[in-house]
């Protein structure tokens, strides 16, 4: 795995940052429809504007791990040459001698086959890795290793 924060591919950027502008309309949504402290009426108006407050403040920690993730990723720059980073179209030779080609995502896609996020077992494992290099990674069937064949095939 890398040191620094791992740079992020233009399409994840832009999901990220409609997902931002989603979720700051909602939050304003919800936040304007609490209610003055001294408002609240009976038990079942305190829940429900307890409801609405653990809501504001989901809403809240989503945004900030957002934007923290944007800024580290604009930060980062690029995947280095020949390493394997966000972004970075590789392909793997596994123990039983088949070879897949996939690129390395952050965000999942059910429409995109090819794709291994970052954060998966084998994404994980394959950052910071160079071809040539052999990598480690857990499968529901317990340990397995992979080769790194080539970068950007």
């Amino acid at each position: 795995m890398t040191d620094g924060p791992e740079p992020i591919s233009a399409d994840a950027l832009q999901a990220l940052q409609r997902e931002l502008s989603e979720l700051r309309a909602e939050r304003g949504s919800v936040a304007a429809t609490l209610k003055d402290v001294d408002a609240v009426g009976d038990r079942a108006d305190e829940a429900d504007e307890l409801q609405r407050v653990t809501e504001v403040a989901r809403l809240d920690q989503r945004i900030a791990t957002i934007e923290g993730r944007i800024r580290a990723a604009s930060v980062a720059g690029a995947p280095a040459a020949g390493v394997v980073g966000v972004g970075s179209r590789v392909t793997v030779r596994f123990e039983d001698g088949d070879e897949s080609t996939f690129h390395i995502g952050e965000l999942a896609d059910a429409d995109d086959p090819d794709l291994v996020t970052s954060d998966s077992p084998l994404g994980l494992a394959l950052l910071g890795r160079r071809a040539g290099e052999t990598v480690t990674y857990r499968t529901p069937t317990g340990e397995t290793t992979a080769v790194v064949v080539s970068l950007g095939g």
